[in-house]
């Protein structure tokens, strides 16, 4: 019976989930730094791209997770050079962000594999099996101890709440803010390496499917704390492993239940859930806020 349970629901469930965590952890560190990051899509799309190719050239899929986070990391490069050090408004930038990750992987990909679609298929013994669920965990588990049990965490925190008392102690709001950045584009480039390396076999064109957007749902439902935002990502991944379980079911008549409208599922529960509790998280009180 619980094996059965773990086979059938836990495993699924952690599993499209893992990439959301990733994610929304690195929203989570943005935000409370006092950045607002809309960008996460754009990361994830990055990091599943550059996940694959990495994993198909050194046959590693270790490799190939570790240049996933790189490559989002180097994109929030753009992102921080464009909202800390030219103030340009946060959300337009992230959107702009978005487009431009959506539009880079289908333009290399057809340069080095004449396809736009996907990259080619990463051989078995190149992806994981288990592995991003065990390094997920333990990136949690890092997330909270250093959140809440280290000056830098602190620090990071009080750069979001109270810029003004961290200057006046001689550490750098911007600095701080930077961090923050980095550390949403290696997050979230890491959940988009687990979509191509461990979700799937190959990047494909657009894969990241809204997850961006589905993680800072969570990071707002979580109340931008680390354990509350994982168990959103996990509510999320319920009802993304009951979609694809859903798939071809009838449940009136002799007619299967349109796809699309099972497909729909984890964005209505986004939109519910978030209509439900928005109005009770309180972001963090420097959120969007230029540094000087």
């Amino acid at each position: 019976m619980i094996d059965s349970f773990i086979q059938s629901w836990l495993l699924p469930v952690m599993r499209v989930s893992t990439p959301l965590i990733f994610a929304a952890l690195g929203g989570m560190w943005c935000e409370r730094s006092g950045v607002i990051q809309i960008g996460l899509e754009g990361f994830i799309l990055i990091g599943s791209f550059f996940g694959a190719i990495s994993t198909l050239y050194f046959s590693n899929p270790y490799l190939g997770f570790l240049f996933a986070g790189i490559a989002g990391m180097v994109l929030s490069v753009l992102y921080g050079v464009v909202v800390l050090h030219y103030r340009a408004n946060q959300i337009v930038a992230g959107t702009a962000l978005n487009l431009f990750a959506m539009g880079i992987p289908p333009f290399l990909s057809k340069i080095w594999y004449d396809s736009t679609g996907s990259t080619p298929p990463i051989p078995t013994e190149s992806q994981f099996k288990i592995a991003p669920l065990f390094i997920m965990l333990m990136i949690v588990a890092l997330t909270h101890i250093v959140f809440y049990y280290s000056r830098f965490g602190l620090r990071l925190r009080f750069a979001g709440e109270h810029p003004k008392a961290l200057e006046s102690a001689g550490v750098s709001i911007k600095t701080k803010r930077w961090q923050g950045v980095l550390m949403s584009g290696f997050l979230a480039g890491l959940g988009g390496g687990t979509l191509s390396i461990y979700l799937s076999s190959s990047f494909i064109r657009n894969m990241s499917a809204g997850r961006g957007f589905i993680a800072l749902a969570a990071v707002i439902l979580g109340k931008w704390k680390p354990i509350p935002t994982v168990l959103a990502c996990l509510l999320f991944g319920v009802t993304e492993a009951i979609q694809i379980r859903l798939q071809g079911v009838v449940i009136w008549g002799t007619e299967p239940v349109p796809v699309q409208w099972i497909q729909i599922l984890p964005y209505l529960i986004t939109m519910i859930v978030l209509a439900g509790a928005v109005g009770r998280s309180y972001a963090p009180k420097s959120l969007g806020q230029v540094a000087e």
